[in-house]
């Protein structure tokens, strides 16, 4: 025998909202009884390699599913039409514990639930790692984060699980968004730059995940990183001029020389990759032929890095005549020694410099450094497999 209660509430004026309905006022039944779970129900174990599936029965259908596990990730379905079943849109992580619960509905309206518990099997299968980036420490408002994985993923539907399992929080909160830079690699950037003096936290609930058959996801170290002051220099090529602001504030107008025609540097919004007090710069290395009359080979110091081709901001006190006056360079942001090593004690990895009013090529937004912030908004979501195309 079944029993519920009918909660009767107390009068406390005119009725003008009554209904003479009583069942959805009661307290939902155990349905038990009525719900079946693909599970082994006596050892509470179910295969992580087929999706989970409810069915209901005896005059009951499924209302509403939740599935979580002792993470927090919800398993989501499709209920079929007459609420008869429930079956889940990809199966369950693997070695995990999922508590369910199973909202049902009699004949008659009576409501109903179910609540179950199980942990799946170890799943087999290659194992998808993914690495965090950067390293744990303080950075400029510009650096975005990262992810670089192991295996190629290429459908929006297998992105999209990956993506949702890279959970990312900051304080102060801000709007941000993944996107899929290639098919091993995705960014995450705020829509604005980071606030000064934030905390971001990028952690990944892939462990035993579901991405494809034959492929699970593994366990991830998760970063932490704090932003300092908003340092951003601004570049003006055809005034030959930089200016770096903190906070807003001008600290100092620097005259300067950037690329020549034929080695004009590029256009855009780039970010401080790391500083190196002394470098050897061959023209080599940037596809000089050695004895050109353009070929160099010099040690240069002060040297900040902007890109992964070697545009450096640097001290070049052979060309200080330039300085301020003309564009003579090999791509690079030439200055006097001395303010050269200023620039490079003040910035750090992750701090903006933004270049305008020249005739170089735009900044890619991958693939040279880091160029994230040449897109809009806009641009940048749709390459989110959740908000976008993800391609």
């Amino acid at each position: 025998m079944t029993c519920f209660l009918i909660l009767v509430p107390l009068a406390v004026g005119p009725a003008a909202c009554g209904s003479d309905d009583k069942t959805q006022d009661a307290a939902p039944h155990d349905a038990t009884a009525h719900v079946v779970l693909s599970i082994d129900e006596e050892s509470r174990a179910a295969d992580p390699d087929k999706p989970l599936e409810i069915t209901a029965r005896d005059d009951h259908r499924i209302t509403d599913v939740r599935a979580v596990d002792a993470a927090g990730r919800r398993l989501t379905g499709e209920l079929s039409a007459d609420g008869t079943r429930w079956r889940s849109a990809t199966p369950p992580a693997g070695a995990t514990r999922y508590t369910v619960v199973v909202g049902t509905e009699r004949g008659d309206g009576t409501p109903g639930r179910r609540t179950a518990e199980f942990t799946t099997r170890p799943a087999g299968g290659k194992k998808l790692t993914v690495d965090l980036g950067p390293e744990n420490g303080t950075y400029g408002v510009g650096r975005p984060l990262t992810a670089e994985l192991d295996q190629a993923i290429r459908s929006r539907e297998q992105r999209a699980i990956v993506e949702r399992a890279l959970k990312v929080e900051s304080t102060p909160a801000v709007e941000g968004s993944w996107r899929w830079m290639d098919d091993r690699t995705l960014h995450y950037r705020p829509r604005t730059y980071w606030p000064a003096h934030a905390t971001i936290t990028v952690r990944g609930a892939l462990k035993g995940l579901w991405i494809r058959d034959g492929l699970r996801g593994a366990a991830v170290e998760p970063v932490r990183i704090r932003t300092g002051d908003r340092i951003e220099a601004v570049v003006d090529v055809a005034e030959t001029r930089m200016t770096v602001r903190k906070n807003d504030k001008v600290l100092r107008t620097i005259p300067v020389t950037t690329g020549k025609p034929g080695f004009r540097t590029r256009e855009g919004i780039k970010v401080v990759l790391g500083k190196q007090a002394a470098v050897r710069m061959t023209g080599t290395s940037i596809g000089i032929p050695e004895g050109s009359p353009e070929s160099y080979d010099l040690p240069v110091e002060w040297a900040t890095q902007l890109t992964d081709s070697g545009e450096f901001v640097h001290a070049a006190p052979w060309s200080a005549e330039y300085h301020g006056r003309e564009n003579v360079s090999h791509g690079c942001t030439g200055m006097s020694t001395e303010n050269a090593r200023w620039f490079f004690e003040t910035v750090r990895p992750g701090d903006i410099v933004r270049y305008v009013g020249g005739e170089g090529e735009r900044m890619p937004v991958f693939g040279n450094g880091l160029g994230d912030w040449n897109l809009s908004w806009k641009e940048w979501r749709e390459g989110s497999a959740l908000h976008g195309t993800g391609a």
